[in-house]
């Protein structure tokens, strides 16, 4: 080894998840951490706990005047947009730099702030200065994929990694994208008080969800935001401050454009095929059950190697790959088994196992029980008519294989079927072999099953 290269006995680029790959089998290792932007990665700066933040603030400025029918009339009579960001960021920005001064302060870390890129074998170079490892984690995640529309690079756009901190709310925002970023941010900043209109190429928003779900969740949208749906765009143009998205269908103009079209991951960005490391066609690295790549020494984990993007998946990846470090002898594989996901827009919205046209589509038999929240109790004294919990089995087996659900405290409500699914019960099981407390809004997901 060139005596310019600094060797460590592990080395983690990316310290989202990848920082507690630190578990305590390593404190007699000499350990380097690589990060290139803010320490504690995408989901406490950027993404996930942000987002909620803001989330639950747009939750109780959309109850707001929206509750005459129950009798209670309400009004909002502001927002603070600027405390409401410096309520968010004041408590999470003193968490991320806590956490880099916690990890500099240790004797056996050596923490890098700059952009990794591989040199060669197991050799990278950080801003001028090149380190190497017997072990090296991949875990710098995904960035915004920032799609090839005429006019866009001249244009001053905000992605997720930088519109929670606008300074003030704009009159008129533009979202490009019909995803799961962009249907919770356009919650958000509709509830604030802003115009939104959401411009995506598909007819349905979150179409990545259950067909039904999906058709619900647009229709409840597009009542609610200016929805430009179906139509390409053809060119993105800035005059002053105005932006103008020009689809097929029509122009749409606003005072701040929010790109919301996905991520994509970072292993292209590493330069990871300069040390053998493979990239499959969507530039996901390429990883065995074990999340090793065909790089001896070289690990994977989280959103730049699988397309789930998901922080609880990267945590149940971090978990592997920490094992299997310290244990090469005893080696574990995550267990992906019916990844649950959620929306925290209005309506929310959660999910695990398979959609129903995907079942379809596989040719394989299933039976399907649809549960509006009406027929409860609690949802009939909420007055709700549009929300429903939706399950999908196995005829023979009786077993769960999917379910999905959209509307009031749809993540919460779907965890049961979550254990359920993961712990092999069948429907019945979960159905009969409880009790369900009344009247609680559990019951749409008793009455779901027992329809079953």
């Amino acid at each position: 080894m060139p005596e310019s290269v600094e060797h460590f006995d592990l080395v983690v680029v990316g310290t989202g998840s990848g920082n507690s790959v630190l578990t305590p089998d390593f404190d007699d290792w000499r350990v380097a951490l690589i990060e290139r932007d803010t320490f504690g990665g995408t989901c406490l700066n950027r993404g996930c706990i942000p987002s909620k933040m803001f989330v639950y603030a747009a939750d109780t400025a959309r109850q707001a005047g929206h509750t005459g029918h129950l009798g209670v009339d309400t009004t909002l009579d502001g927002v603070r947009w600027p405390e409401i960001v410096g309520r968010v960021f004041g408590r999470i920005d003193p968490i991320a730099q806590g956490g880099e001064d916690y990890r500099r302060g240790l004797d056996n870390v050596a923490v890098f702030n700059g952009d990794a890129r591989f040199t060669g074998h197991k050799v990278l170079e950080v801003d001028g200065q090149q380190v190497s490892g017997d072990h090296i984690v991949l875990a710098a995640g995904a960035r915004p994929f920032i799609p090839p529309i005429p006019g866009l690079d001249g244009v001053a756009y905000h992605t997720s990694d930088t519109v929670m901190r606008l300074e003030t709310l704009p009159d008129r925002m533009v979202i490009l994208g019909g995803g799961y970023i962009a249907a919770e941010l356009g919650h958000v900043f509709d509830a604030m008080g802003v115009s939104v209109t959401v411009v995506n190429r598909s007819e349905r928003l979150l179409r990545a969800e259950d067909e039904d779900v999906s058709a619900a969740f647009t229709e409840i949208m597009a009542q609610r935001l200016d929805c430009a749906r179906g139509a390409p765009i053809s060119e993105i143009s800035q005059a002053g401050s105005q932006i103008t998205v020009r689809t097929e269908a029509r122009d749409v103009a606003g005072d701040v454009l929010l790109v919301a079209t996905g991520r994509i991951p970072n292993g292209e960005q590493l330069g990871v095929t300069r040390s053998g490391v493979e990239l499959d066609d969507n530039g996901y690295v390429v990883t065995d059950e074990f999340l090793r790549t065909g790089v001896d020494g070289v690990w994977a984990l989280g959103d730049i190697c699988h397309a789930a993007q998901l922080k609880h998946t990267a945590n149940e990846d971090t978990r592997a790959v920490a094992h299997n470090i310290a244990h090469p002898d005893d080696l574990r594989s995550p267990d992906y088994s019916g990844i649950p996901h959620a929306v925290f827009a209005h309506p929310q919205v959660a999910a695990v196992g398979a959609t129903e046209q995907a079942l379809r589509a596989e040719g394989r038999a299933y039976l399907r029980a649809v549960r509006p929240y009406r027929d409860t109790a609690y949802g009939w004294a909420m007055e709700d008519t549009a929300s429903f919990a939706k399950v999908l089995a196995d005829p023979e087996t009786r077993l769960l294989l999917g379910a999905h659900i959209i509307g009031p405290q749809a993540p919460t409500l779907i965890q049961q079927l979550i254990q359920g699914m993961q712990f092999g019960l069948t429907v019945d099981d979960m159905a009969r072999g409880q009790l369900y407390i009344h009247p609680a809004l559990t019951e749409v997901v008793e009455q779901a099953l027992l329809e079953l």
